[in-house]
Formats: C-alpha cells, structure tokens, sequence
C-alpha cells in the first residue's frame, strides 16, 4: 500500500456513554493530526464521533465528514469540519466514506458502526478492497463481537481467510503502528 493519507474512523454517536470512550476517541483524534493523516467519518457532532473531529481539528488536522440528509431528524452534521458532504442515504454515506480513505478503524459504538464494519468486511471478503481494517477492542468492548466472528468461521458459515482480513488491537498506539506499517 502506498503512503497512508486518510483513514476511517466507524464508531458512536452516543453522548450518554462513559467519559473514558469520548476522551480516547479525542486522544487518537490529535494523535491523526499529529501524523498528518486526514479523518474521515460520519459526519456527526456528537458522541465519539464528535470527539474524534474536533480534536482532530483543534490540533491543525483534516477532517471529512459524510453525512446522510436522511439522519436530520436523529442527529446533526458538524457545522464546523474542514470538508463535509451531504449524501441522502446511508448506503451513500458509507460509500463516500470508502472512496475517500486508505484504512478503517473500528471503535466502540452501536448498530451503526456494526453496520459500516461489517460491510466493508463483507467487501473485503468479496475481494472489492484490500484496505486495512482494524478493530480498537478499547477495554474489551468488542468481546463479544469477536468471539461471535470466530464462532462464525468456526461454525463454516465464512472461511477461515477472513480472520486475515482485520486485525484487532486493545492500545491506541497498536492502531498507529499498524497503520505506519
């Protein structure tokens, strides 16, 4: 893979989660800017999807964010990003994400971050990309996520190859070193 320039970020949109998972998603925020690698995501302006671009961009970084019309009425598009874009659906939404990145993160979130990770696996496995996709199991949220894919290839319902197509880490700095690599 060439040079890293940008990377993807799927993760929450939640405020009502716990401190510690917005003050992360902030940390690796300034650590992109740092490295000058630009952010792209949903969008929002909330949870740590919010945190993650403004420290972004409180440390001098790029931030794109792809936000759907069709999420008006649950939540805000960010008002103040470096680039944003306004698609009308989700499906949208996670193509222009994909288009305009090198690499995936996976942080803790919801349904909606479930959704775009296992998409853009479910693209890996149909050989439609080879970008990195790494899974951030910050203090085991992703436990049981990652036992239920093992479960999956155990089972036969997918081949063991796929375990190949992400990596999961549990420190920030595992991500940084993956996507330097």
């Amino acid at each position: 893979m060439s040079e890293l320039k940008s990377v993807c970020v799927f993760c929450g949109a939640s405020n009502n989660v716990p401190k510690h998972f917005l003050d992360i998603g902030a940390e690796f925020g300034e650590k992109l800017a740092k490295r000058n690698i630009r952010l792209v995501y949903g969008g929002g302006d909330c949870g740590v999807m919010g945190a993650v671009a403004n420290a972004t961009m409180k440390s001098g970084g790029h931030v794109t964010g792809v936000f759907p019309v069709s999420l008006r009425n649950i939540e805000n598009e960010h008002q103040s990003l470096t680039e944003i874009i306004i698609v009308n659906t989700m499906h949208e939404r996670k193509m222009g994400m994909f288009e305009r990145t090198d690499a995936f993160v996976v942080f803790p979130g919801g349904f909606g971050t479930m959704d775009e990770m296992f998409e853009i696996l479910t693209w890996r496995q149909l050989r439609l990309h080879e970008k990195p996709v790494i899974i951030f199991n910050y203090k085991g949220y992703w436990d049981p996520l990652i036992a239920l894919m093992k479960n999956i290839v155990d089972v036969g319902f997918a081949k063991g190859e796929v375990n190949g197509f992400y990596e999961v880490v549990t420190e920030l700095d595992e991500i940084l070193a993956i996507l330097e690599r």
